[in-house]
């Protein structure tokens, strides 16, 4: 999949300093996402932000699934399409995303999925769905859990961490040649129990300010 490297380069270098004044991110465990190879990003999901705060906090350049609707408009498709993002029908087992995915992990790029199939309404984190787990059974490439955490979820200019966990290798998640949806979901709440536990120790830090 094409990815535009000077609008991607160039969108990072003007957004940093807005999003460093309105978020006042950290980043922690910075560097855990390999330096080469295919690898999948699994996140939370927070706000519309989220894409370009975990864009500017990792030197390899991102790809993202990204829902259907938010390509409806001719030119901020061709945009989004640009920056590395592409559709996906959620809830639906959109194989075509699943399969793009593939391609993007096997091309040696870094493939971002909002684990939760959706932004959190509440700030609280949501039951998660089984494509990252999916495509990690698929192409056997590790996954890296990712956890955003603000200060108080509906304000601006709130205090915001993004952790980045330890690579899960696909022998951590003990797939096998047969596998089936416990699998999956087991694979899928290991991601998520990372997250829990970022979550966790970030909102304490972030309470202590």
């Amino acid at each position: 999949m094409a990815q535009n490297k000077a609008l991607y380069t160039f969108g990072k270098g003007l957004l940093m300093p807005f999003y460093k004044l309105l978020y006042r991110y950290k980043v922690k465990n910075k560097g855990s996402i390999p330096a080469e190879g295919g690898v999948i990003l699994a996140s939370n999901h927070l706000s519309f932000a989220d894409p370009v705060l975990l864009g500017l906090c990792e030197k390899r350049r991102l790809y993202f699934m990204a829902k259907k609707e938010l390509f409806r408009n001719r030119f901020a498709a061709a945009v989004i399409r640009a920056l590395g993002a592409f559709p996906v029908e959620r809830g639906a087992g959109d194989g075509k995303a699943i399969k793009t995915g593939e391609e993007i992990l096997r091309e040696g790029n870094v493939m971002t999925i909002f684990l939760e199939g959706g932004r959190s309404k509440t700030g609280d984190l949501i039951r998660p769905r089984s494509g990252c787990a999916l495509l990690a059974q698929q192409t056997g490439f590790p996954v890296v859990p990712c956890c955003i955490t603000k200060r108080n979820f509906n304000r601006m200019f709130s205090k915001t961490i993004i952790h980045f966990g330890e690579p899960i290798s696909f022998e951590e998640f003990g797939f096998t040649a047969e596998c089936g949806r416990r699998e999956l979901r087991n694979a899928t709440n290991k991601i998520m129990d990372e997250i829990k536990r970022m979550r966790e120790e970030d909102a304490n830090e972030l309470k202590k300010g």
